[in-house]
């Protein structure tokens, strides 16, 4: 198994995705890239922590790459927005790519390079790829938000859904059975 660390946005939204693909075993709802130690939710959401939420996945290699990891991401969240993902707002939204080794750090930047050369989107890129420092795993009312909550909480369906609805399209080939559907 390995590891791989993304923040585009509201960790609920990656969480989502990322729990549907094949070869990802284990995802979970955190923090990190902050000066904060054991930081919660609500010091994460006054903005001052340095923090970024984040999903930790574990994924194993012989069924899904590292880049392939990277092609959902930059496919699922604006990789040119800086510190906001739709309203989401603060540098704990910001787009991040924490790298566990040198290997993964060069994977991330020329996964980086091709998708903005692809010209998936009109501005720049600002994806921030820094090294991993401690995770702190959030609450556990945030893991596995999404399906616990979807039709309790508009933000699901506002937000995320089309989110979801988005890889399932482009991606059906990463899907995990008993995932066709939100």
């Amino acid at each position: 198994m390995e590891i791989a660390v993304l923040g585009g946005g509201c960790f609920w939204c990656l969480d989502a995705v990322y729990r549907r693909i094949s070869g990802i075993d284990n995802v979970a709802s955190g923090y990190t890239g902050g000066n904060l130690e054991n930081p919660s939710y609500e010091d994460i959401c006054r903005g001052n922590t340095g923090h970024a939420e984040v999903v930790k996945t574990e994924y194993n290699p012989e069924k899904i790459s590292f880049e392939n990891i990277l092609e959902v991401f930059w496919n699922i969240h604006d990789p040119t927005a800086l510190n906001r993902q739709g309203n989401d707002t603060g540098t704990q939204y910001r787009s991040v790519i924490f790298y566990l080794n040198e290997d993964q750090k060069v994977r991330a930047e020329k996964s980086r390079q091709e998708a903005e050369a692809a010209g998936l989107y009109a501005n720049p890129f600002v994806t921030e790829i820094q090294p991993l420092g401690k995770f702190y795993e959030a609450e556990k009312y945030h893991q596995n938000y999404y399906d616990m909550n979807r039709m309790a909480n508009p933000y699901c369906m506002a937000v995320i859904d089309p989110k979801v609805k988005k890889f399932i399209q482009h991606f059906p080939d990463y899907l995990k059975d008993g995932f066709g559907g939100y």
